[in-house]
């Protein structure tokens, strides 16, 4: 084991060099750029490629690009930088090229609040382009996920074959802590390798109905066409009915059909709650100190933590609607509720709320505040 101080920035540059990822393109923005900064002295070190672009359109453009010659590819950015992502972020998905995409949120619209923090980008991660796609998610909510997440955030794309994007926030993107990390032995032997189809009857997009595709490095195997457009089994674009319908289908079943292998949830002295909080990320944190605290007083509060956001844990925020009355129920966000329409979706019913947007942090203070005012029947 290793164990070192570092902030979640400097964890996330880590994770990208531990997964063997070999090609960085980015634009600064804070409050991501010290993953770029970290990345731009180790990439080139060790005979791995970095590269400031002119934006973000032409950094996620020049990840796709690396990833399609075979190598791990990544971008980091903050919401401005997603937003201008977002044609490429489809892109990808319709041609199923494996990238891993970093957000450090920040507070918004526009530029908002670029040095504050916010969870604000977690619809827009949900659907981060035109059309219909089926996302990976990952939110990390303590220090060590910040590793550990971007690590798994690289083997579910090249497992899945599509961007996954990992929602860190500016709190806890600057924030140093003491971290306790597996070797890096350990960590490669986890790591998932690419597949490669060698046979003369090779096409990237004949694949079953709940898998990926398979595209091969480029130079590598008999070669193909890639587009953007609606295609099939050959890659060559295509208005067939059948084929259209079936391309998104597909797209959409190998993420669906393999739920247990994607969702990923915290359940925090769950078993004997009275009173239940539902939150991710840096609110975690102070959710989490909150509940230590409030058990001392002798309030039983447990706390549920999708790190897979999307897709939304949903059976098992059902399975948390029967065990808790809805004014049990506390759903904590720094935003104005972009993940509260999912709880109520999923557990049939409307939580209490807290809820911020001024770009700073709940205090577990507030938290206990809140939970004690449902205690006493407030509203």
């Amino acid at each position: 084991m290793r164990k070192l101080i570092l902030s979640g920035n400097e964890l996330v540059a880590l994770a990208a060099f531990d997964a063997r990822c070999f090609f960085f393109a980015g634009y600064p923005i804070t409050p991501s750029s010290e993953i770029m900064h970290e990345i731009s002295v180790m990439f080139p070190k060790n005979r791995r490629r970095f590269i400031q672009m002119e934006n973000e359109i032409a950094a996620i453009q020049a990840a796709l690009g690396a990833s399609m010659s075979g190598v791990k590819a990544m971008t980091v950015t903050s919401g401005p930088g997603l937003s201008l992502m977002a044609e490429s972020i489809g892109d990808g998905h319709m041609k199923e090229v494996p990238l891993v995409i970093v957000d450090v949120m920040r507070g918004g619209p526009s530029t908002g609040l670029p040095t504050r923090v916010s969870q604000g980008d977690v619809l827009q991660a949900r659907a981060p382009t035109h059309g219909d796609v089926r996302t990976i998610v990952l939110v990390p909510g303590k220090a060590e996920e910040c590793y550990t997440e971007t690590i798994r955030a690289f083997n579910l794309a090249e497992r899945f074959m599509q961007p996954v994007i990992v929602l860190s926030d500016a709190t806890l993107g600057h924030m140093t802590s003491d971290v306790l990390l597996a070797d890096v032995a350990d960590i490669e032997r986890t790591l998932v390798a690419r597949k490669i189809n060698l046979l003369d009857t090779y096409h990237p997009y004949d694949a079953l109905d709940d898998q990926p595709a398979i595209l091969n490095p480029f130079g590598v195997g008999k070669p193909y066409h890639v587009t953007g457009l609606t295609h099939g089994k050959t890659g060559f674009p295509t208005e067939d009915a059948e084929l259209s319908q079936g391309l998104i289908d597909r797209q959409f079943k190998k993420i669906n059909a393999h739920r247990a292998e994607i969702e990923s949830v915290e359940r925090l002295m769950i078993d004997d709650a009275e009173y239940l909080i539902i939150c991710y990320g840096s609110v975690s944190l102070a959710a989490r100190e909150a509940i230590i605290r409030m058990r001392a007083e002798g309030l039983r509060v447990g706390m549920f933590r999708p790190i897979t956001l999307w897709p939304s844990p949903t059976k098992r925020l059902y399975d948390l609607s029967k065990k808790f009355d809805p004014k049990n129920v506390l759903v904590i966000e720094l935003n104005k509720g972009q993940y509260l329409r999912e709880v109520e979706r999923a557990m049939s019913n409307r939580p209490h709320f807290l809820s911020r947007v001024n770009g700073r942090a709940i205090s577990p203070e507030e938290i206990i505040e809140k939970v004690k005012e449902m205690h006493h029947g407030g509203v």
